[in-house]
Formats: structure tokens, sequence, C-alpha cells
């Protein structure tokens, strides 16, 4: 039981150092950046992340006056 634990720390240990070997070992190294608006094919394509077009939808009036001008138009006639 105490070698399958000590054999699961080294493996995590191992795993660990070989996914931060940039980090650790290369000066001002950081992490990729996994979001999706940190892609560049994924910025050029005009994609991203959900969370970001949910807040620029919030920043933008529900109507503009020129489609309350319509709908009241629309309305009278």
């Amino acid at each position: 039981m105490l070698e399958t634990i000590l054999i699961t720390l080294l493996i995590v240990a191992i795993c660990v150092i070989l996914l931060g070997v940039k980090v650790f070992f290369v000066k001002g190294g950081r992490f990729p950046n996994g979001h999706v608006s940190g892609n560049k094919a994924m910025r050029e394509r005009g994609i991203g992340c959900i969370q970001s077009q949910d807040r620029e939808a919030r920043k933008k009036p529900r109507f503009s006056i020129d489609e309350l001008e319509k709908a009241l138009n629309d309305a009278v006639n």
C-alpha cells in the first residue's frame, strides 16, 4: 500500500516538473494562456469566450433609438 502511494506521488511530481519546465527553468517563463481569447487563431476568426461576449452584450442598450422608432412607426401604421 505504501509503495503504491510513493510511486503515485513520484509520478505526479514528475508530471508537475515536466509540465512546468518552461515556468521553472526559463527566465520570465509563464504557463501558456489557455483562455479562448488568448488564442491568436480564435481572435482572427472573431471568436471570443462566452463571458466576454456576454459582458459586451450587457453593455449595449436593449433597444437603440432606431429600433424604437421603427417599432413605433410599425405600431402606428
